[in-house]
């Protein structure tokens, strides 16, 4: 459902400046507060890093942002409008997530890579071709997803994602466990997408190293709660919070 806004050809008119507005979010699991968030906006164009420990309400977060998670209090809006739980599909189309452990078909590579445009009746070589050229996974097009790397998996899950062209990319812990060579690929493709397309992209990982090379700004959450969100120089270089100090130290803070 949304409020204040009109929908024309699934995009919104709106003066309001911000991808997303949360305001006094709350999730909860029962009688467990996952995630609690006052306050936050995310630009547009921006790369926001989402740094915390395990279990911090990195992927919960992630999840409400791209509306497969009902608020348990608060409000989200997606370019000045609210939404809620289901959102209408226009809106849904405009953004994606890539989960930390992707789920392929038990079909080919590229039959992977092209099933979100096949549920939207689009086939186009022109788009898929180059992105498996740039994550490295032309010659592989056959290749059942069971034969796949973790690697190579995690980069069919960027390439599905990628090709639908969406506006917001939510990546969550999108290199973790990978090798170095993987870690890279991926890590310059977030980049040259951020160039390129000026796609609003927010990256939880618990990789201080990767949030430093990537992000324009930086916030750690911890036990659901925000502890600081800055810009990424500032946050690491000068951190408000002992909290933030502590962790980018290395020290045990929750």
């Amino acid at each position: 459902m949304f409020w204040d806004c009109v929908w024309l050809d699934g995009m919104a008119r709106s003066s309001v400046v911000p991808a997303y507005e949360l305001r006094d979010v709350r999730k909860d699991y029962g009688a467990r507060t996952v995630v609690e968030v006052g306050q936050l906006d995310v630009e547009p164009g921006e790369v926001l890093a989402v740094l915390g420990p395990s279990g911090a309400g990195k992927s919960t977060l992630l999840r409400m942002l791209n509306f497969l998670e009902p608020l348990s209090s608060g409000s989200i809006a997606f370019e000045g409008c609210k939404v809620e739980v289901p959102c209408p599909l226009p809106l849904r189309r405009r953004m994606t997530m890539v989960f930390q452990r992707p789920i392929l078909l038990r079909r080919t590579l590229r039959q992977n890579v092209a099933y979100g445009l096949a549920l939207r009746g689009v086939h186009s070589d022109e788009t898929i071709n180059p992105l498996l050229e740039r994550l490295e996974l032309k010659g592989l097009e056959q290749v059942p997803s069971r034969s796949l790397s973790g690697g190579e998996m995690q980069r069919v899950a960027l390439a599905r994602a990628l090709v639908l062209r969406p506006q917001v990319l939510l990546l969550d812990e999108p290199t973790a466990n990978l090798d170095p060579a993987n870690v890279a690929l991926i890590e310059r493709m977030i980049r040259e997408l951020r160039g390129e397309r000026r796609m609003t992209i927010v990256l939880a990982t618990h990789n201080v190293h990767q949030a430093r090379r990537l992000a324009d700004r930086v916030g750690l959450l911890i036990e659901g709660r925000f502890v600081e969100v800055g810009e990424t120089d500032r946050f690491f270089n000068n951190p408000a919070d002992g909290r933030t100090a502590a962790f980018l130290g290395g020290d045990m803070v929750y």
